[in-house]
């Protein structure tokens, strides 16, 4: 270990970081500051907690009650930690080791503080604190040797930690080819979400003939509880092959007077976890140095036969799809709209966003139709029918908030173009409306089927899907005229935005459901006259939203004119934002 070097190393890392609050100043270095506080408070507030729990709540409970506690906590870590992964797929350095490879510095320690530099995150900070003092009250309440559990609790998060690493960095190295970073994307997250849903379709769907009939006692006890038991035994006789089940093991282990499980646990986590770390940074000098997986590489075709090939598949396709002429708009409103949607479907962090968008509900969705039994009165259909057009409208608001923010360099051709600015507004909402339909239309078609809507309610909430979709159109073109950022190229994160965009955002996401309940007055008008006592209670929805969807129209044709006007008047601002890198 070189000190002196460590000692240099560590003021690099707090000047960067000093560096980087120092460039958010304002609203934005404020609300960054109260974020933190938050967090810290979070982390307070977790150990308080567990260390309470731990010395009261836990202190005379079966080794099986401990057991399941113990694993429900590494449960909920290790969602939150894939969560995390899931948003930053790939790894950041926090400080560059390519700036630093001819210098006669040693790298080890430089990668050991960009390991735990980029691992600052809500789930250490929160989880961490929770697991050492839910130790702390064990040892006070069960004896001094529950405090084995702390450096257990340690060991499993170096271990997951470690080797999310070493995939971050691999992926970083594979995704340098773009078409296969599109396909590694897709892949993680549809896996990442299917995973995630496995509890939900495992009670909801598997198991939904399992439940205890509705006549039941309260008291009486559940026909499989003795297989409930038995799967249970089954999960404690497999966990020694599971690291991330050691914990638990540990904690059951010390329970029941025997530290062996605890030790060992102890022993194998940090040593998987130093595995990871050194497997990690293998790979990263190998990454900095120009190295590759060790795989013969394919000679690439001629400049010549690849652009030929690639001509040949453009005209079969591509060229097809951009020449496609919607119809019933203005043909420079639909070129703008096949455009955009052309753009944002060749782009891996939107098919993610779209795709998620509409498989979640499915998921979702189909657990909820494949329930036992659902009581839901005749009444409250056309609200539920609404709610479903409204969530599909919700999916969409960070593509309807921000619509110039994916073009980025690209917006230049917008600006210097001689296109209707209103012309550009329209085709940007258009080439949303498909995705915002085959979401509302999905949903809307499961819960017909599962709560046998009338036809009258499903066109009802197809028009109220419409209007919405018109007013969230409006809405988000005077916020991507006012508030837009840049979106970091391969993701859906913004680039560091001002205080100002920030906080508008914010109230905009917390006043949504304001802004959407226009869309519950035709179904709250057919109630209020069905409990009146009046006729044809079942055609006043759909009336109600054949007004609401023509006023929307109306005065979404009517706000184009003011805002292209607008969006000219700032169109240069607009692209100062957005085409501006930021580091």
């Amino acid at each position: 270990m070189n000190w002196p070097q460590l000692k240099t190393i560590l003021w690099l890392r707090s000047r960067l970081m000093r560096n980087q609050w120092a460039r958010s100043k304002g609203i934005g270095a404020a609300i960054a500051a109260i974020i933190a506080v938050a967090v810290a408070i979070m982390g307070a507030t977790s150990f308080a907690g567990t260390l309470v729990i731990g010395m009261y709540g836990l202190a005379k409970v079966s080794p099986l009650v401990l057991w399941v506690v113990w694993t429900g906590v590494a449960g909920m870590f290790m969602f939150m930690w894939l969560m995390g992964l899931m948003m930053e797929l790939q790894r950041s350095e926090s400080i560059d080791l390519q700036r630093l490879m001819h210098l006669p510095v040693a790298l080890g320690q430089i990668f050991i503080i960009n390991y735990l530099a980029s691992h600052l995150a809500t789930s250490i900070i929160v989880f961490v604190p929770a697991m050492m003092g839910l130790a702390l009250g064990l040892a006070i309440s069960r004896g001094p040797s529950m405090l084995l559990l702390a450096p257990l609790a340690l060991g499993m998060v170096c271990m997951v930690s470690a080797w999310t690493y070493c995939l971050r960095g691999w992926l970083a190295n594979l995704m340098n080819n773009p078409r296969r970073r599109r396909t590694v994307i897709m892949v993680i997250m549809m896996t990442f979400i299917l995973f995630s849903q496995l509890p939900n379709l495992y009670f909801n769907v598997f198991q939904r003939f399992d439940r205890p009939p509705p006549g039941a006692r309260a008291g009486q006890k559940h026909p499989n509880a003795d297989r409930l038991t038995m799967q249970a035994s089954q999960v404690i006789a497999v966990e020694e092959f599971i690291p991330p089940l050691w914990l638990s093991a540990g904690a059951k282990g010390l329970a029941e007077g025997n530290a062996l499980p605890a030790l060992c646990g102890v022993f194998g986590l940090f040593a998987i976890g130093g595995l990871g770390l050194w497997r990690a940074y293998v790979g990263t000098v190998r990454f900095y140095r120009g190295g590759s997986s060790g795989k013969a590489g394919v000679e690439a075709p001629p400049e010549r036969a690849r652009a030929a090939i690639l001509g040949a598949v453009a005209v079969k396709g591509a060229a097809r799809f951009v020449e496609f002429r919607v119809p019933g708009v203005p043909e420079q409103a639909g070129a703008m709209a096949v455009a955009t949607l052309r753009s944002q479907l060749r782009a891996p962090e939107v098919k993610i966003a779209w795709g998620t968008s509409i498989l979640v509900p499915l998921i979702v969705g189909g657990s909820v139709l494949f329930r036992h039994e659902l009581k839901i009165s005749e009444d409250a259909k056309p609200f539920i029918a609404t709610g479903a057009a409204v969530f599909a409208v919700f999916m969409l608001v960070q593509f309807f908030a921000n619509q110039f923010g994916f073009d980025r360099d690209g917006f230049r051709a917008l600006v210097l173009s001689p296109m209707d600015r209103r012309f550009i507004l329209l085709g940007k909402n258009l080439a949303c409306i498909p995705v915002g339909v085959i979401l509302g239309g999905l949903l809307m078609g499961m819960l017909a089927i599962r709560l046998a809507l009338s036809p009258l309610d499903v066109l009802a909430g197809m028009l109220q899907l419409a209007s919405l979709l018109l007013m969230a159109g409006m809405a988000g073109n005077l916020l991507s005229i006012l508030v837009p950022y840049r979106i970091q190229p391969g993701t859906m994160k913004p680039t560091k935005m001002p205080g100002l965009a920030m906080l508008t955002l914010m109230a905009c996401h917390l006043l949504f459901p304001v802004a959407m309940a226009p869309a519950f007055v035709p179904a709250l008008a057919e109630l209020l006259w069905h409990k009146s006592g009046w006729a044809g209670a079942g055609a006043v929805n759909l009336l109600l939203s054949l007004v609401l969807a023509g006023a929307a129209a109306l005065a979404y044709w009517q706000a184009l004119g003011p805002l292209g006007r607008l969006l000219q008047r700032r169109e240069t601002k607009i692209l100062g934002i957005i085409s501006v890198e930021v580091e």
